[in-house]
Formats: structure tokens, sequence, C-alpha cells
């Protein structure tokens, strides 16, 4: 093997934390910069007319809970390695949000918080990160089912015959996922993977699936209350119905991170272009959504990559 000098590897080290931190805020500022649909002067006028100093910290409030939650998770998560304090759970997520903002569908977050951990754990780690993000999958899906269903019940998106064979499809895909979970494929398969999710001990799910809806219920609400300050006066159930469709389906598509917003930016438009919500408003929301929720947890979790120290060989 090639033997790198240590000087060499703390100076690739550093680059490539440069190269993470700096890809990040480059695309960031382009989406921002360079996003025709945004029309800030509206958003001014409207933000004039209605600012709150109390509208705004509850709003940036929720945002801290939404990351809380996701932290909290993990911290309940890890313990299946070893425990860690909120502070360390706060690094490791929040630096894995930044090295995964432009990987597609956030797959670099699953390497960043591998790199706090010792290489024989590495799997074990992207084991769990995958159960973290996973309720949250599922839960998106259970929402998002249920909302997509009252919203078509109320405006005939799609015919009840569409909506029939949607249901048999996923029946369809859930019994031969069921059929086939003892096929081997590289030494794995789905019995294996859910024997192993059994493995963890039941407090630690029902408490994974807890702080999942909590933090559901968190960013969501938060979607419904940016739509009430810029004046959107539609009845609760059919906002949120509308909501938790448009994160259903958002999610259901690839992308990265940094295009997070314009993906769901697309679908909340068709969706409250149904309801009469003007354009740019739902653009904008999507945008603040996004701001709030990536932009500013990576500017803190630049400052954890900036800050990694490689783990010595053990």
């Amino acid at each position: 093997m090639i033997s790198i000098p240590h000087k060499a590897k703390q100076f690739l080290v550093l680059l490539v934390k440069l190269l993470i931190v700096g890809g990040a805020f480059y695309f960031i500022y382009n989406q921002l910069a360079n996003n025709d649909k945004l029309d800030w002067q509206k958003f001014i006028v409207l933000f004039r007319k209605n600012q709150s100093v109390l509208g705004i910290g509850f709003i940036l409030l929720l945002s801290v809970l939404n990351r809380y939650f996701e932290i909290l998770k993990w911290q309940n998560l890890a313990q299946v390695i070893h425990s860690i304090s909120l502070a360390e759970a706060t690094k490791q997520v929040l630096a894995a949000l930044t090295a995964g903002i432009f990987t597609p569908n956030g797959v670099g977050e699953y390497a960043g918080k591998a790199l706090y951990y010792p290489k024989s754990e590495t799997k074990k780690v992207v084991f769990l990160n995958l159960i973290c993000n996973g309720i949250q999958m599922i839960l998106t899906i259970i929402f998002g089912i249920f909302g997509l269903l009252y919203f078509n019940a109320l405006y005939h998106v799609i015919t009840s015959k569409t909506v029939l064979i949607l249901f048999g499809g996923f029946l369809l895909i859930l019994i031969v996922l069921f059929s086939i979970k003892k096929i081997n494929i590289k030494g794995y398969s789905i019995e294996k993977l859910i024997h192993k999710v059994n493995e963890i001990q039941k407090p630690i799910h029902y408490k994974n699936i807890i702080l999942g809806i909590c933090r559901y219920l968190v960013f969501s609400h938060q979607y419904y209350f940016l739509f009430l300050a810029f004046d959107v006066d539609l009845p609760y159930l059919t906002l949120m119905a509308a909501i938790t469709s448009v994160y259903f389906l958002a999610s259901s598509l690839p992308t990265f991170q940094f295009l997070d917003f314009a993906v769901k930016g697309s679908v909340a438009i068709y969706f409250f272009g149904i309801l009469g919500v003007n354009e740019w408003i739902v653009v904008f929301i999507s945008t603040l959504m996004w701001f709030l929720n990536v932009v500013l947890p990576v500017a803190i979790g630049s400052y954890y990559v900036l800050n990694f120290k490689t783990k010595a060989k053990e």
C-alpha cells in the first residue's frame, strides 16, 4: 500500500472539508439568487404588512424543534452502538446534513455520520441511519395517503377507478416482497433485514416512532402557519391534506437536498393551484421551508464539518 505522509493527509482532509462547505453554500446561493420565480418585492410588501416578532419567533422555534426531534431520534438509535450526549448527537446530525446536501437523496448523510464512529461500526451506523430515515418516510407515506384520499374526495383529481388500481398495485408489491423475503442477494434478504430490526429493543423503536410523529407534525404545521402568514385563508383539513400530499409525492421522487425546495415547490404549485393559491406564494413558502429547515442547519453543520477530526485507527 502507498503510505500518505501525515501533512499530506491533513491537507487532503482540509481540502475535502472546504469542498463540502464551499459546495454547500455555492448551491444554496445559486438557488436563491437565480430563481426567477421568487418575487422579492411582493414578499417584502407582504412581510411589512404582516411582520410580527412573535410570529417570526414562532416559525423559527418550529425549525429548531424540527431538527431537535431529528437529533433526539439519532441519539435514541445511536445507543445501540453506545450512548452519546445531546451535544454529540447534534454535531453528528448537522455535520451529516451538510455532507449530504448535494448528494442524491442525501446519501452523503450516511457517510457523514459513519465518520464519527470506528470503521468496524460503519455498517451498523448506516443501518441505524436507515431506520432513522425510514420511519420518517413511512410516516410521510401514511399521512400522505390519507391526505391524498381526503384531497381527492374534495377535488376529484383522479378517478375512483385510478385510486383502486393504485392501491391494488401497492398491495401487489407488498405480497411480492413478502413472498421473496427469503431470497438472498449477496448475503442480504428482507428476512435478514426484519431480523436485524427486531434485534433492536422495542422501547427504542417506540421512541423512534413517537419522535418521528412529533417531527412530522412540526414541519407540516410550520408549512401550514406560513400559509396563514401569507394570508391564505383555507379550511384547516383542506390545507393540511394538500401539505401532506405534497410531502408524500415530493419525497417519492429522487432528488438532491439542495434541490429539495424546487421539487416540493413544483408539486406544491399543482396542488395549491387547485385551491386557487397564487403561484408566487407557493414558491416563496417552499423556499422559506427549505431555508429554515435545510440552509440554517447546514450553516451550523458547516462549523462541525470544518472542526471534524479524523479518528485514529482502531
